[in-house]
């Protein structure tokens, strides 16, 4: 291979190009330790509406509730939701606060491939409690790269 003066310039822009992220059971336990600051996460008291098969990944209903009576002393502070196969982790936090009257989330998300999705809510007593599932998708979305 012969080096010119332009590859030469150029090799530092090629090494500095931002590599296409990828989430992983991992990076998404990550993200939730940086949600609950380390706190532990129990099941229970969340629920997610999401189908369990989904066609495209480019465009999928997601529902969370919390069950929480959303008074002043007993409120759902914020909720969150984390996948495992995405390009980031993290995908949306939500906060509320007792005005909101119900602890509940409705969106639509994109999925890459199949995974695990994770919403954990953050209650007012300090607590955080969650609800996931395995959503099978057939037809990937946010394909980077």
């Amino acid at each position: 291979m012969i080096t010119t003066r332009r590859l030469l310039l150029a090799a530092p822009a090629v090494l500095l190009l931002p590599q296409a992220s990828r989430a992983s059971p991992e990076a998404m336990t990550e993200a939730v330790q940086a949600f609950t600051r380390g706190a532990t996460v129990r099941s229970g008291r969340v629920a997610m509406d999401i189908s369990p098969l989904v066609e495209n990944g480019n465009t999928v209903p997601l529902s969370v509730i919390v069950d929480s009576p959303m008074t002043a002393e007993n409120y759902v502070r914020a909720i969150a939701v984390f996948n495992q196969r995405n390009p980031q982790p993290h995908v949306i936090t939500v906060r509320l606060s007792p005005r909101a009257g119900r602890a509940i989330l409705a969106t639509n998300i994109r999925l890459a491939t199949s995974q695990v999705l994770l919403a954990v809510a953050e209650l007012s007593d300090g607590s955080f409690w969650s609800d996931s599932t395995q959503v099978v998708v057939t037809l990937a979305a946010c394909v980077e790269g």
